[in-house]
């Protein structure tokens, strides 16, 4: 009785433990029934009918990374390129990924190769190097309208590595040399362009602005000899009249004035290295008594008159 006992314990035992099933988080199982699909079970808890109904496959509901392994492929310009990528993708559906297909992981890789293989090969090889993010996104599409049968979800498709030959590197590498060496030497040529106009910017107007000065300068030149012509004439008019009048002192004046003048010729003159003061100094004196008596005379406005008198002290 006491086996009997322990044996129907055992067996309730058993029973409850098939009948109740606890899916973890992230997780769903397929329930089948005599073989045949009839539902999926949650994450919790579940229970099952004893002996008819059993667990079927157990799929993971997370975000999965698979590798596509590498392979060599040929351009459309004949180019052959190496090859891998990395795909994200996520269960949506556990029926569909357990039942529409017998490897998942192995169909998606599959799909990706021939893919990669179709898309690179109708590209040059420039645009392979150089778009990407346009293989990437061509993948994508044709990847994930292709798994959608399949209950799978395909999140990003990324081209891991992109490996041309060593020769064709090293061409692409001299290539890409020249073409710099090329542009470094336009920049310089532009450079030299431009600071020889700004060099030639700078002459013309350091040539201007001294063609302006010189300008500028001749006329204050002839505005000062207008003006002492204008004042030489003024007194030589004045003087004029005084002798017309029959004045001695402004005679004197005249002639003592062209002494000096012809005297200060002599001794500035670049041929003249010894100059004879004469001792007859009577023409300075008439000049000097010329000057003060036509200073007292005072009253015409002009060089010899107006405004307050000065003495001169006679001369001896």
């Amino acid at each position: 009785m006491d086996v009997v006992l322990v044996v129907l314990a055992l067996f309730a035992l058993f029973i409850l433990f098939s009948a109740i099933k606890f899916v973890p988080q992230g997780r769903q199982w397929t329930v089948e029934r005599f073989g045949r699909y009839t539902r999926t079970l949650a994450p919790g808890i579940a229970f099952l009918v004893p002996f008819i109904d059993r667990v079927g496959r157990r799929l993971s509901m997370i975000e999965t990374v698979l590798d596509v392994p590498r392979q060599d492929v040929i351009t459309r310009d004949n180019a052959v390129v190496s090859v891998d990528a990395v795909v994200f993708i996520q269960v949506i559906d556990a029926a569909k990924a357990a039942y529409e297909v017998e490897n998942l992981v192995l169909a998606i890789q599959n799909l990706c190769m021939t893919n990669i293989r179709t898309v690179v090969g109708s590209m040059d090889l420039d645009e392979v190097l150089s778009q990407r993010d346009s293989i990437n996104a061509r993948l994508l599409t044709v990847i994930d309208a292709a798994t959608e049968a399949w209950g799978t979800k395909v999140l990003r498709i990324e081209i891991k590595d992109l490996s041309p030959p060593a020769d064709l590197t090293q061409a692409m590498a001299r290539q890409m040399k020249a073409e710099r060496e090329r542009r470094a030497q336009i920049l310089e040529a532009e450079g030299d362009k431009q600071a020889a106009i700004l060099r030639a910017e700078g002459a013309k107007q350091a040539a201007i602005l001294e063609a302006e000065g010189r300008r500028e300068a001749a006329f204050r030149d002839a505005e000062a000899r207008e003006r002492e012509a204008e004042a030489e004439a003024k007194a030589t008019d004045m003087v004029s009249q005084a002798i017309s009048k029959g004045d001695v002192n402004a005679i004197r004046y005249f002639l003592g004035l062209k002494y000096v003048e012809a005297f200060g010729e002599l001794a500035t003159s670049n041929q003249q290295r010894t100059v004879i003061i004469p001792a007859d100094l009577s023409g300075l004196a008439g000049l000097v008594e010329g000057l003060r008596a036509l200073n007292a005379q005072g009253d015409a406005p002009g060089p010899f008159g107006g405004g307050p008198r000065t003495s001169v002290p006679p001369t001896r």
